[in-house]
């Protein structure tokens, strides 16, 4: 039973390890640049050894999608449970998203394909979680007043195309200084926490 352990264990390193790999080859050089072969070459093995964990790059690429939605949602719940009021809850939560698309540029971009083309496009349990967690904040917020989901939604759905807007414009290297930028960010949640709470 112990080998078979180790055997998984080893397995699971070795996935990781082209996982790293790949989001390592593309910090340096970009989505453009990452392959299977290079890939191999990072972490000197061949490249069918990596074709025995991912069929092929978008596998790769769907893996670390998910990843990326498991890290952000992660931070936005830590941003959540350190406030206890649903406003502050909400600003905590869109802040932390805006840095981890500052601090996790890469993801962010194959997360929702800013300035590149790729992404699936498909739902699922880790892309939908951020959302969600938004999402209980605001029926939270809205508590005492008669909303329907399609409210719930809306108002979600206006946090994230104006913070998701500035991002995107930020990563494309249009956007204004990261105090400015910050400035806006703040009066967009706090006006749209104004028109849930009036």
């Amino acid at each position: 039973m112990a080998s078979k352990d180790r055997i998984l264990r080893l397995k699971e390193e070795t996935k990781m390890k082209i996982l790293e790999a790949a989001y390592k080859i593309v910090k340096e050089e970009g989505w453009q640049a990452l392959s299977m072969r290079k890939i191999a070459d990072e972490i000197e093995y061949t490249a069918p050894i990596i074709y025995e964990y991912f069929s092929n790059k978008e596998a790769i690429l769907a893996e670390l999608n998910k990843k990326g939605f498991y890290y952000l949602a992660k931070e936005m719940e830590d941003a959540r449970d350190k406030h206890e009021n649903p406003a502050g809850q909400l600003e905590a939560m869109w802040m932390a998203y805006w840095n981890f698309a500052f601090k996790k540029k890469e993801l962010y971009q194959l997360m929702f394909g800013v300035s590149m083309n790729c992404c699936t496009g498909q739902k699922s349990p880790e892309s939908e979680a951020p959302a969600n967690i938004v999402r209980d904040v605001i029926r939270r917020l809205m508590d005492g007043k008669e909303v329907s989901e399609t409210e719930v939604c809306r108002k979600y759905f206006t946090f994230w195309s104006v913070i998701h807007g500035l991002i995107s414009i930020n990563l494309v290297n249009r956007g204004e200084s990261d105090e400015i930028n910050k400035l806006v960010l703040k009066d967009a949640i706090d006006g749209i926490i104004r028109s849930i709470t009036r």
